[in-house]
């Protein structure tokens, strides 16, 4: 009921919401995490990059600081979060920055000396403050938002009703050899609206580890293999190691999680259950950032998605968004 109603207030336009000229992108899914928003917002920098001054705009969950604060040399990862972290670091040529107020945090972006051309606003799509120009759905294959309730009883956000206000609906973690019969059939379930295109994406790891030791995912049958994750949903990387026969020791925590002392002193007695034999330890690209300053001997697997079919015609929705936008600005 409350979301309903703050919902109402927004669309009636008693509450207020802010729109920018500048092109806004918003990434978002209705359920709590684990859809794949962070390989979506690298996507889409990877596409818009070259082209645009492109700023990502995140609010830094579980970051230990407060108000807006642009990524720079020397930012800590405590400070700014996991995620945007990972941006800055994967993308120096971008802007990255924080705030939960997003509507403050465009304003900040805009007034520096070299402002973005375009803002990726990631997990902002139950931010109705902003009125994003753009905006990007995301549903796991294996949990799509039809299927699911509201909190407490289910992992909703908000209604499903919500849905509607997105432009583009990406079906999320689909298997590799998805059928386009089954995609038609998860397409009707999603009954989109005639504005509305949905796409169906699949993770892709990374074949070579990075890090302390640069192995490819191959070799690692002959190692004892400590997997360490503090993501919402292991699941697929667990099935990744799995199908190349590599059978992992799993030390799982929570989503975003600060590894403590503790946690490392658990991290190292589980290496030294293996002594004698050849061990590696691995982790995730998001928990890397927050593991590489305690523990030195870490690697890390990568991740990209893609698009099952029509790449292409998803890129061209994007550019075209961002070049009309412009246009009209």
């Amino acid at each position: 009921m409350v979301t309903t109603v703050r919902n109402w207030l927004y669309n009636a336009g008693i509450k207020k919401s802010t729109k920018f000229e500048i092109p806004t992108i918003i990434v978002g899914n209705l359920s709590v995490g684990g859809t794949g928003k962070t390989p979506q917002i690298e996507m889409l920098v990877r596409l818009l990059k070259d082209r645009y001054r492109v700023a990502v705009l995140s609010r830094g969950y579980k970051r230990k600081s407060k108000g807006f604060l642009l990524a720079a040399p020397g930012v800590s990862v405590e400070k700014l979060g996991d995620e945007p972290f990972q941006f800055f670091t994967k993308f120096p040529d971008i802007q990255v920055a924080v705030d939960g107020n997003r509507v403050r945090g465009i304003q900040h972006l805009l007034s520096l000396s070299t402002p973005p051309e375009l803002v990726l606003l990631d997990d902002a799509f139950q931010h109705r403050k902003v009125i994003g120009g753009f905006n990007v759905l995301l549903t796991p294959f294996n949990d799509l938002y039809v299927n699911d309730t509201m909190l407490p009883t289910g992992n909703l956000r908000e209604s499903v009703i919500g849905a509607k206000r997105a432009q583009v609906i990406v079906v999320t973690k689909c298997p590799s050899d998805l059928t386009l019969t089954a995609q038609e059939d998860i397409a009707a379930q999603l009954n989109p609206t005639i504005d509305q295109t949905v796409f169906f994406s699949t993770i892709v790891y990374d074949e070579q580890l990075n890090g302390a030791q640069e192995l490819k995912v191959t070799d690692l049958e002959q190692y004892k293999v400590v997997l360490v994750t503090g993501i919402a949903n292991p699941s697929p990387l667990l099935e990744y190691f799995m199908a190349n026969n590599v059978t992992v020791n799993h030390l799982s925590y929570p989503d975003h999680h600060h590894f403590t002392d503790s946690d490392v002193s658990t991290i190292n007695s589980a290496l030294l259950e293996c002594k004698g034999e050849k061990t590696i330890l691995i982790t995730t690209e998001k928990d890397y950032v927050r593991l590489r300053d305690k523990i030195t001997n870490i690697s890390y697997i990568s991740i990209k998605i893609k698009m099952l079919n029509h790449q292409s015609d998803f890129n061209q929705i994007i550019i075209n968004y961002v070049e009309q936008s412009r246009r009209n600005r």
